[in-house]
């Protein structure tokens, strides 16, 4: 058997082949590694027969529906994925067969309605539902974590304990763990009554993905590239000029807020005076909270100008109809010489 691990932000994906048909199975693909994949294919003389997402991911761009263009390859979810796109929609226990390979589908619902696991001979592909050391998270669309833990503790871990688990993230550079490594000690297995399992879950107070509504929009039509998607944003907002921003900073600031959506780290390296952090992976989630008021007038700024963009399309659609990007960025921002705040 053929085997390839991809990595790219903490994000797995996997090429599965085998070696006497050269047929071979390509699971959770990140856009981003397209060429890599082809490549690779290429070079190992494979022919892609399936290209396969666990699940409908919130937390990067599928490359699935870009892939299946390319190679002709048949894209698979299961049935119950939103997606319009899926060529072969697979239920509970249905087999998908690659020469020598047959990975059997195991819905395992809880971080995503759709999610499921592919169980190949030794491993097991998780998608979100299992990680290294943790598990998917409950809190987004469709997720549910009392589902979650049913398809834990009443299927993914009745697996065999020498089983591979093979996840769809990991952040610490871990290659694999086993069924009965994260029995033993993955934190979250711990709680083995449902009741703990589910207060555990719903008192975790995670940050959202980074594109949560750009990724989801993407991986649902498929039909939509990275750089798409900033192009749309970028003709449905309006922009403000470094100038003219710094010209409203002060007593004209009043009907005015900044957000600034990079990281912690970097908000508190530099910030335009009196900006309010709200990382973009937070947006959703706190930016009602943060501005009950959906007639402010609001200017987004990221590092470079382009989540930015994005960030303020996403505001629009939400009803904060006066959002504007910052054209330029922060860098623009730091070269035009504009005060910081905390000082340099």
């Amino acid at each position: 058997m053929h085997f390839e691990t991809f990595s790219a932000g903490g994000c797995r994906s996997y090429v599965v082949g085998c070696e006497a048909s050269c047929a071979a199975v390509l699971i959770d693909p990140e856009l981003s590694l397209v060429d890599h994949y082809r490549g690779h294919l290429l070079q190992k003389g494979l022919t892609l027969r399936y290209v396969v997402d666990t699940h409908t991911h919130a937390d990067h761009f599928s490359a699935s529906r870009q892939l299946g263009k390319l190679t002709g390859a048949p894209v698979v979810m299961h049935r119950l994925s939103a997606a319009p796109y899926p060529d072969l929609r697979l239920d509970d226990g249905d087999m998908l067969i690659a020469g020598g390979l047959k990975l059997t589908a195991l819905h395992t619902p809880g971080h995503t309605r759709d999610s499921m696991c592919l169980v190949m001979a030794d491993r097991v592909f998780t998608g979100d539902t299992l990680l290294i050391g943790g598990t998917g998270r409950s809190d987004l669309p469709t997720g549910d974590p009392h589902d979650l833990y049913e398809s834990l503790f009443e299927k993914l871990l009745k697996l065999p304990g020498e089983t591979l688990v093979y996840p769809a993230h990991d952040y610490k550079g871990r290659g694999h763990s086993t069924i009965a490594e994260e029995i033993a000690a993955n934190p979250r297995l711990q709680k083995t009554e449902r009741a703990d399992f589910v207060a555990m879950m719903q008192a975790l107070d995670l940050a959202a993905p980074t594109h949560l509504t750009e990724a989801l929009r993407t991986n649902m039509s498929g039909g939509k590239t990275v750089a798409q998607l900033l192009a749309e944003a970028a003709s449905g907002v309006p922009f403000m000029s470094l100038a003219e921003l710094n010209s409203r900073l002060g007593d004209n600031s009043r009907d005015l807020v900044v957000i600034d959506l990079r990281e912690k780290d970097a908000f508190e390296s530099g910030h335009i005076t009196g900006a309010r952090h709200l990382p973009r992976g937070q947006l959703e989630l706190r930016v009602n909270t943060e501005l009950p008021d959906p007639t402010v007038r609001i200017v987004t700024c990221c590092e470079f100008g382009k989540i930015s963009t994005l960030a303020a399309a996403t505001l629009r659609e939400l009803g904060f109809t006066r959002a504007t990007a910052l054209d330029g960025g922060m860098t623009g921002w730091r070269e035009a010489g504009y005060a910081l705040e905390p000082k340099a």
